[in-house]
């Protein structure tokens, strides 16, 4: 059966079909449920980004009684860098979608010669559209967490030179929550990136996207609650009382 026609007894809509507009529910359905699980876990099993929060944290209270700072200054510095590279790296992929909305013959050849079948052109232009609102979504948290992070920096370099300043402490914890923020806007556009490569599947039909879509929800989950660095992560640190750094005691203890 030709997966670009609808199911018996099924109408189509437009020019998808019903298993198009299955695969496509659950792309989205798998992009939104990752993110909100990846930012909710269980409090028994973190995320690495939950953990990575309580870390950062900790960074800000060093920053108080380092000297110099320049340690500091080069982490976010490189920080800054990753979100400008993957930022233009999605200007250029937008500029590059929407180049080929206009030209879509090429498409049809590649699908020919796997026997796709005939896609009408809509199609074609529905399915990069896709792929685009998720390479403008990442453009825009990549953009956002760039801001950020220089907020930070302004934050940081606000803090006093002595530790004992009393508004040392609430200007590090102030750099803290935007430095979080941030990184949160860079993961969720790193999400957004994952699922465009995924989105790229339904070129091949409504089962390449749903078998695309599954391969990226379960990498995401496995980097997440199931990686190496996880691991490493919550190894216990001698001298540690079993908290997480940054978290009062009674929050998101080790497991």
């Amino acid at each position: 059966m030709d997966p670009n026609t609808a199911l018996p007894g099924l109408p189509a809509f437009g020019p998808l079909s019903p298993a198009d507009l299955a695969a496509l529910l659950w792309l989205f359905l798998a992009w939104l449920g990752i993110g909100w699980i990846t930012e909710n876990p269980p409090r028994a099993h973190p995320s690495v980004t939950v953990l990575m929060k309580a870390y950062r944290r900790e960074w800000m209270r060093q920053f108080i009684t380092r000297d110099p700072r320049i340690f500091d200054s080069a982490i976010l510095t490189t920080l800054r860098e990753g979100t400008a590279f993957f930022a233009s790296a999605c200007l250029i992929a937008v500029g590059g979608g929407l180049a080929l909305i206009g030209n879509t013959d090429q498409l049809a050849g590649v699908a020919r010669q796997f026997d796709l079948g005939h896609v009408p052109t809509l199609k074609w232009e529905i399915k990069i559209v896709v792929v685009l609102f998720f390479v403008a979504n990442a453009l825009l948290r990549f953009v956002w967490s760039h801001r950020l992070f220089g907020y930070c920096a302004i934050i940081m370099a606000s803090v006093p030179n002595e530790p004992d300043d009393p508004r040392a402490v609430p200007l590090a914890m102030q750099a803290a929550d935007i430095n979080i923020t941030a990184a949160k806007s860079f993961n969720s556009g790193l999400r957004c990136v994952y699922f465009a490569l995924g989105a790229l599947g339904w070129l091949a039909g409504p089962w390449g996207l749903f078998l695309a879509t599954s391969y990226v929800l379960f990498i995401s989950w496995r980097r997440e609650f199931a990686s190496h660095s996880r691991r490493a992560i919550m190894k216990p640190v001698p001298g540690e009382t079993g908290l997480l750094p940054g978290k009062p005691e009674g929050e998101h203890p080790r497991p």
